[in-house]
């Protein structure tokens, strides 16, 4: 048998570099080193590093400026998606693709599932569901998993960290706390979903799948329990999404038809705060 060998895009954000802890040996470029967009130099890090599997972390995801530059976020998350897919087609690698909940309007009033027709509604989400698209498209044996709300250690960049950080660094700089109520989510930590997603490549899984916290909550609900865990008091306003900016789902909780849930929102915090006090941050 072949040992599998592992590729991860964007490997140096959030969720590569959990997927990175989960698979020594990996090769797992930063967006400046391999980009998902340039076919040759993608076939040519697969060939190289004899990949027989590629998770692909790299996204645009600031979604708000994507509405100001959408072309540069369909460049990234749809164009970069696909031609990744073919770059794994034609080097005979399977590909694991990250999406988004956002690919939904929010409407309904229960978590959409994976037999559930995607309707986004901001530049940032139509690029995401083109992504979907152009990889199953190019490579129809392709895991395509959309989660929600991802937190981890170090965060994400383009968003300055994690929620949990951004939060804390607030509340001891002493600044007003505000977080919308009216948006609903599963906060995922991504140590989770890492190891959800290693095993679901590795039972062949392909098609759509959600891999999500088991629970829904609001914003507002979730930076109350990461205020509790830190031992931080402090008001916590509760307020309503601003109209400005992209649009979010208010309804961004997802469910699966395929899968169990991984742990609760609150048992991925309680990880999540395990980690972040360990290191010292």
């Amino acid at each position: 048998m072949t040992e599998a060998r592992y590729l991860i895009t964007g490997g140096q954000g959030q969720l590569g570099r959990e997927l990175s802890r989960l698979l020594p040996g990996a090769y797992a470029p930063g967006r400046d080193e391999l980009s998902v967009t340039d076919l040759y130099p993608l076939r040519e890090a697969i060939a190289r590093t004899g990949a027989t599997t590629v998770f692909n972390c790299a996204a645009y995801n600031a979604v708000d400026r994507a509405e100001q530059e959408p072309d540069v976020a369909m460049k990234v998350n749809a164009f970069g998606a696909g031609t990744l897919a073919r770059a794994c087609r034609l080097e005979k690698s399977r590909l694991i693709h990250f999406s988004t909940n956002y690919v939904f309007d929010g409407v309904a009033s229960a978590p959409y599932t994976e037999a559930d027709e995607p309707r986004p509604t901001s530049a940032y989400a139509r690029s995401k569901r083109e992504g979907e698209i152009q990889v199953l498209h190019e490579l129809p044996d392709a895991l395509v998993v959309r989660s929600s709300g991802l937190f981890g250690p170090g965060g994400s960049a383009v968003k300055g960290g994690s929620f949990p950080d951004r939060l804390l660094d607030r509340a001891e700089a002493g600044q007003p706390l505000a977080v919308v109520a009216d948006q609903r989510l599963n906060p995922t930590y991504t140590g989770h979903l890492a190891e959800a997603t290693i095993a679901a490549a590795e039972e062949g899984l392909s098609g759509l799948l959600h891999l999500v916290a088991e629970g829904c909550c609001s914003f507002h609900e979730f930076a109350s329990e990461i205020l509790r865990l830190a031992g931080v008091t402090a008001p916590l306003a509760a307020i309503a999404t601003s109209p400005e900016g992209a649009a979010r789902p208010r309804n961004g909780c997802l469910a699966s038809i395929r899968t169990a849930p991984l742990p609760g929102w609150r048992e991925g915090l309680a990880a999540y705060w395990t980690v972040r006090s360990g290191s010292g941050t």
